[in-house]
């Protein structure tokens, strides 16, 4: 890469870092806002609005899954940098959908929007990839894991805390929050993609269903991309389930769910910003990320057997800690795949994530449903998402292991 190139790295990982924080907080605003948005706006009981919240997730994933592999081939020939801007703008029309919307069918259009800009995590993750280097390319990717839980922290205080003021305040501040990191980007980002790294854009590469198909040339990933899959499914029990599993089973309020967020984000921001940078060097990417999977499967068992709503803050540690195996899995993955190919396999990788939020919440919202509706079942057990997502995570692990067996990966 050329000297007039170069990003400077502390203000384009400052960025990224911003840019997924911005996507993730609004996701966070949704969690505890959205049921009596969508109560208010849709004129319907709670029983349907978590019914159209499902319909609005698919709608999200359905977009992102499309889009992730354009928007990553995108990058390949044009570079990183205009297709972040474009995507962070388009949160911010998503947002001030979401606060000025007069009816449900808005809220689609808004989400369908998300959907698309929030492809824009395959550049992101390729633009870390680009400016990164041997154990600092999993550390880096820590940082990615440091915004989630900051975007977390910040989202869930704006929905619980702000949607007590008004409902629609939360999705004001997040769109003003997108569009200034918008401009703020047009002028400090910087493009990391050299031209003598870029190549033509191709319809057929941008292909979703293509690309995923693609991720099976490479053979010393095709393990660790099946437990990275199995990794995001199991993680559903949590994003999708957590607000209905504490009313259900502790009848925790609105607020009591908000802080428990921020705990996991503060949580989140101390592991992967901070001690991931000292644990995966120590260890390595394929210990870390054993190590993380098992910590997952700890805290998700301990959570679906809680008895008690104290216990949530406690359980939530161990499985906080399995955080480490992301960046480490993710950073291991890359570092197979050559500079220029890195949008495209990006674009795979958040292909199979958007796979997951269609499949993920469906399966966990259902199963959480069947174990509390004593219609449906004579067993009462509303951690049944959570012991299922404790059981992928460790199937996860033994395929994790058998890839590095397989590819000599362990030393």
């Amino acid at each position: 890469m050329s000297e007039a190139l170069k990003p400077k790295r502390p203000a384009a990982l400052g960025f990224i870092f911003v840019t997924v924080f911005v996507d993730v907080l609004g996701l966070g605003v949704i969690i505890p806002v959205l049921p009596k948005l969508l109560e208010q706006i849709g004129h319907v009981d709670v029983s349907m609005a978590s019914q159209l919240s499902g319909y609005l997730t698919f709608a999200y994933a359905l977009m992102q899954f499309i889009f992730s592999s354009v928007l990553g081939n995108l990058s390949d020939r044009y570079g990183r940098r205009p297709v972040l801007l474009l995507s962070l703008f388009g949160f911010g029309i998503d947002y001030l959908l979401m606060a000025f919307a007069p009816n449900v069918f808005w809220l689609f259009v808004g989400r369908i929007i998300a959907g698309i800009a929030g492809a824009s995590s395959t550049t992101a993750t390729a633009y870390i990839a680009d400016v990164s280097t041997g154990d600092k390319r999993a550390a880096n990717f820590g940082l990615i894991g440091a915004a989630t839980g900051l975007g977390f922290i910040v989202g869930i205080g704006l929905g619980g805390y702000l949607g007590d003021v008004g409902l629609k305040i939360p999705f004001m501040v997040a769109a003003g929050l997108a569009l200034l990191n918008a401009l703020y980007g047009y002028f400090v980002l910087p493009e990391s993609l050299a031209p003598e790294n870029r190549r033509p854009f191709d319809w057929t590469r941008a292909n979703p269903v293509a690309a995923l198909k693609r991720l099976n040339r490479y053979p010393a990933i095709s393990g660790l991309v099946s437990a990275f899959t199995l990794v995001y499914i199991a993680s559903k029990a949590v994003e999708t389930v957590l607000a209905f599993f504490l009313i259900e089973k502790f009848k925790w309020s609105m607020s009591s769910i908000s802080s428990l967020g921020i705990f996991i984000g503060v949580l989140l921001i101390g592991i992967q910003g901070g001690l991931i940078r000292i644990i995966i060097p120590k260890l390595g990417q394929e210990r870390s990320i054993v190590t993380g999977l098992l910590f997952y499967a700890i805290g998700l068992t301990l959570i679906a057997f809680s008895t008690q709503g104290w216990q949530m803050y406690l359980f939530m540690i161990p499985y906080c800690l399995g955080g480490i195996s992301g960046p480490a899995l993710q950073g291991l993955i890359t570092s197979k795949v050559e500079a220029n190919e890195q949008g495209e396999l990006q674009g795979g990788l958040n292909s199979l994530v958007s796979i997951t939020t269609v499949i993920g919440p469906l399966l966990m919202s259902s199963l959480f449903a069947h174990f509390t509706n004593p219609k449906s079942s004579s067993i009462y057990f509303p951690g049944a998402p959570y012991l299922l997502g404790a059981i992928l995570m460790l199937v996860s692990t033994f395929i994790a292991i058998g890839s590095f067996k397989k590819n000599a990966l362990v030393k």
